[in-house]
């Protein structure tokens, strides 16, 4: 599992011309399943989704987290995390979770972000999305659960 995390002051993300998830200030997460993942993997990976300290105290020092700024979450689908451009100008996405796979990691994702007691809007699996934000800082992380889970 892989999450593209970006902190941000607002983003959203709209279908059809129609925003269907926004947020103000928190956490745009794109989020890339493999076949190999589980909901045990997605657990370790939301815990530390939710505890990284990536906002800045009152120093300026990135010492506090999500929940210690009141921040909310825009959790975004995103197989393309799983791109292999070793060959060739063509990705492939063979190292993508199936569809139904994805999905099902992809939506307890979000269930398990919200029993932590955190906001959190989000996309539609597998549609067309334009996603906005105003990146804060920039701030942008790579978790991948290759590392984070061992």
């Amino acid at each position: 599992m892989r999450f593209i995390i970006q902190r941000v002051c607002e983003a959203d993300v709209a279908v059809d011309g129609q925003v269907i998830g926004q947020i103000g200030r928190g956490l745009l997460v794109f989020v890339g399943v493999a076949d190999s993942d589980d909901r045990q993997i997605a657990d370790k990976m939301v815990d530390k989704l939710t505890k990284l300290r990536i906002f800045d105290d009152a120093d300026g020092k990135t010492n506090l987290s999500i929940a210690d700024v009141g921040g909310e979450f825009l959790i975004i689908s995103q197989f393309t995390l799983y791109a292999d451009c070793r060959k060739g100008n063509r990705p492939s996405f063979i190292l993508a979770g199936k569809p139904d796979w994805a999905n099902e990691l992809y939506e307890y994702v979000i269930s398990a972000i919200e029993k932590r007691g955190f906001h959190a809007e989000h996309g539609s699996f597998g549609a067309e999305m334009k996603v906005s934000l105003l990146n804060d800082g920039p701030f942008t992380i790579l978790l991948d659960s290759d590392e984070i889970v061992k």
